[in-house]
């Protein structure tokens, strides 16, 4: 039997019709019954489906168009990788801290939120709520996640911040080279927010790395050779640079005992004979000596000025880098000259002096027409605001040793310090590095010290991708737990970028995460029936990346291809 339409005037029919054969074979047709007319509403037709679809247990919904919900689109891509590798470096293991000392709340979810937050896209605690919304973190219900369980997972994290230390040296030890490490050391300034004042306050006004005069804190981290930080340390805004080494080196040391040898390489700020004197009383261990190599600040070159005139005739002859070695107060002094960058730091310098002496015979010009009674536009000038006005700009020049204005005359004047043009000059395209390291080559030391660079990189990351300023935490401890979440936030970063460069692969952390994020999680309801769940068609760049990255790709066992 089968339902057959006949159509009459502008109706159309159903008819139950059976197929047979009659008497002689012939296959004939025959109507058993009329069903309704299908164009009616209401009529025969839809209580006939209506009776069967009950029978069977199903609604006479089922059988008109499905009704297909999209929900809102998530992202997955980034956050799923995030994910793994923070799995894969045992980061998750921090959790184990937290449970031992009874904390009911998932701390490490909470920070693990905030650290993926830094990496995606960085914002207040508060926006960490509302990111968490847009992408499908494995775990995590966001609707369950508060702002006051993210400050007090960070209240946990300083609690506890001497375990979860302890937690991620462990971790990172095997990523360190116990034979030779050679680490680096240097500071940042982090600009913060706010006017009030809280005991123990870290935050102090002091000269930021941009040279200007910020409310901040210093952070001061150390890093391996490979480019991967090890320890991080908050430093009041106004501490000097020197008196940090000592203590951080202490505890990386007692953090990282099994390193058999260790080579520190500090930036210019952090030269000090105290420091010197006392890096040289450092041991690790096994009692082998910490070596170092340390890099002269510009303003003590006048105490090399012997050294390098003995040494200036061959840098004036020099077509490349030229490297040779001294001694000075007992130590290794490696002396490097670039030629081009001293003849960039000479040409610049000369142009700068250039232009204060031409502002200088204006000034002066101002005060001769003064003087000869000829008036011009604007407020008079006289002697001891024209010496006012042109010392601020040779200092603004930071020419102040080599053009030097008299404050003491009556009279307008000034004049150029050819002795100490001479040693500025000789200064130019230098470097020098004191060390005790005795078996590494001059050339050699240089180049350990030039690496000291991607530190800095490590800062712009911290600063850029990881925004880590400004913070506008007020209590002291929140502040440091923002830092530590950065600095979390900072090794999976490097961690991404050393597998990147391994595979070849051009994309910097930022840009693979970026093409990652555009993996997106679905979810699909039919009718009434349970939603289905899928992720977006994975294309060749974002195979590429997790290829790179050595990590899996996200599946589902209800994969719908949605894009």
């Amino acid at each position: 039997m089968f339902i057959k339409l006949t159509r009459s005037g502008d109706r159309t029919y159903a008819q139950l019709v059976e197929s047979f054969r009659d008497d002689t074979g012939r296959p004939r047709q025959r109507t058993l019954a009329t069903l309704g007319r299908i164009d009616e509403a209401a009529g025969q037709v839809d209580a006939l489906l209506g009776g069967l679809l009950r029978a069977k247990g199903r609604s006479l919904d089922e059988g008109s168009p499905p009704q297909v919900r999209f929900e809102s689109a998530l992202a997955l891509g980034d956050v799923w990788a995030l994910e793994q590798l923070w799995r894969e470096l045992r980061l998750d293991a921090l959790g184990a801290v937290f449970r031992r000392a009874r904390y009911t709340t998932p701390v490490e979810l909470a920070l693990r939120v905030m650290v993926f937050n830094r990496l995606s896209d960085p914002d207040s605690k508060l926006g960490v709520l509302r990111w968490v919304k847009t992408v499908s973190m494995p775990g995590v219900d966001a609707a369950a996640l508060t702002h006051q369980q993210l400050l007090r997972s960070m209240d946990a994290l300083m609690d506890h911040q001497s375990e979860v230390d302890d937690c991620i040296a462990g971790l990172l030890r095997p990523l360190i080279d116990a034979e030779l490490s050679v680490v680096f050391y240097d500071l940042t300034t982090i600009r913060t927010e706010g006017l009030s004042e809280q005991a123990g306050d870290v935050r102090r006004y002091g000269m930021s790395k941009e040279g200007l005069i910020a409310r901040q804190f210093m952070l001061g981290v150390v890093q391996t050779a490979d480019g991967m930080p090890i320890y991080h340390e908050v430093f009041a805004g106004n501490a000097a640079e020197a008196p940090t080494l000592l203590p951080t080196l202490a505890k990386v040391l007692a953090r990282y005992p099994h390193i058999r040898r260790l080579i520190v390489v500090a930036d210019r700020g952090l030269l000090s004979l105290d420091n010197i004197e006392a890096l040289a009383k450092l041991a690790l261990p096994d009692a082998q000596p910490l070596e170092f190599i340390l890099a002269v600040p510009g303003r003590r070159y006048g105490e090399f000025t012997e050294i390098l005139q003995a040494f200036q005739t061959r840098a004036r002859q020099a077509q490349a880098e030229i490297i040779e070695e001294a001694r000075w107060q007992g130590w290794r002094l490696v002396v490097a000259h670039d030629p081009a960058r001293a003849a960039e730091q000479t040409a610049l310098r000369s142009s700068r002096i250039k232009a204060l002496q031409v502002r200088a015979e204006q000034l002066a010009g101002k005060l001769d027409d003064q003087d000869a009674g000829k008036v011009k536009r604007g407020r008079k000038l006289s002697d001891s605001g024209a010496k006012a006005r042109f010392f601020h700009e040779v200092s603004e020049a930071h020419l102040s040793r080599i053009v030097k204005v008299d404050l003491k005359s009556d009279l307008f004047t000034y004049d150029i310090d050819a002795a100490a043009l001479e040693r500025a000059e000789l200064m130019d395209g230098k470097l020098l590095l004191v060390t005790n390291v005795v078996d590494l080559k001059p050339a050699e030391i240089v180049k350990r010290y030039k690496a000291l660079a991607d530190i800095e990189r490590g800062f712009r990351v911290l600063k850029s991708e990881i925004e880590i300023a400004p913070v506008f935490h007020r209590l002291p401890e929140r502040i440091k737990a923002h830092a530590s979440l950065c600095f979390m936030a900072l090794i999976v970063y490097r961690v991404m970028r050393q597998r990147l460069r391994l595979a070849g692969s051009e994309l910097s952390p930022e840009a693979a995460l970026d093409r990652l994020r555009r993996i997106q999680h679905h979810r699909v309801s039919i009718n009434s029936a349970a939603p289905i769940t899928g992720v977006s068609t994975i294309n060749d760049e974002q195979a590429d990346v997790f290829a790179a990255l050595k990590l899996k790709r996200p599946t589902n066992d209800l994969q719908m291809n949605l894009l």
